[in-house]
């Protein structure tokens, strides 16, 4: 065992942490119970109980599944949760070109307008805008989609607007 502060082991794949992952299965695999509740006609306020009580259980078992799979086996599980997921995300080395920016602006502004007029165009004119959520649907896809059709600097740009400290810096300026 290394007892070096900050150095985290590799932990090995044994009972502990595959205990985790089976409890971490039936946190995630709960919460089909409250669509199940709605669709055997529960009353709401029962459902609300169950959402309040998987929303607080959960909490508890996450911390159960820390404790039974000891901090370098929910370091290991972060890392290969976050490193599948940082392999998605789009690569900040690609330069996107004019047009690619253009479509990647249109897909990101179009469900983002869509969404904001929508209550508005309701209720000045009903029944004018179709409501199937498939359309909703792609309006998120569409969404999602425009952050990879963009590129990685995009999401820079727009993790920067929530960063006080962030200043441009014009690399095109003469």
């Amino acid at each position: 065992m290394n007892n070096t502060p900050g150095v985290v082991e590799l932990h090995s794949a044994g009972w502990r942490f595959k205990v985790g992952i089976v409890i971490i299965c039936l946190m995630l695999g709960s919460w089909l119970l409250v669509p199940l509740a709605a669709a055997a006609d529960v009353p709401g306020s029962k459902i609300a109980a169950l959402t309040g009580v998987l929303f607080i259980s959960n909490k508890v078992l996450l911390i159960l599944v820390i404790a039974i799979m000891g901090k370098s086996g929910f370091q290991q599980l972060k890392r290969s949760l976050f490193g599948y997921v940082s392999s998605l995300a789009p690569s900040t080395e690609v330069e996107v070109g004019p047009w690619r920016h253009r479509i990647g602006i249109v897909m990101f502004f179009v469900p983002l307008i869509s969404s904001f007029l929508e209550p508005y165009i309701d209720s000045i004119w009903p029944g004018l805008r179709p409501n199937l959520w498939q359309a909703q649907a792609l309006g998120d896809l569409m969404l999602i989609g425009s952050f990879f059709v963009l590129g990685g600097n995009f999401w820079e740009k727009v993790r920067a607007l929530f960063i006080r400290t962030a200043r441009v810096a014009n690399t095109n300026a003469a």
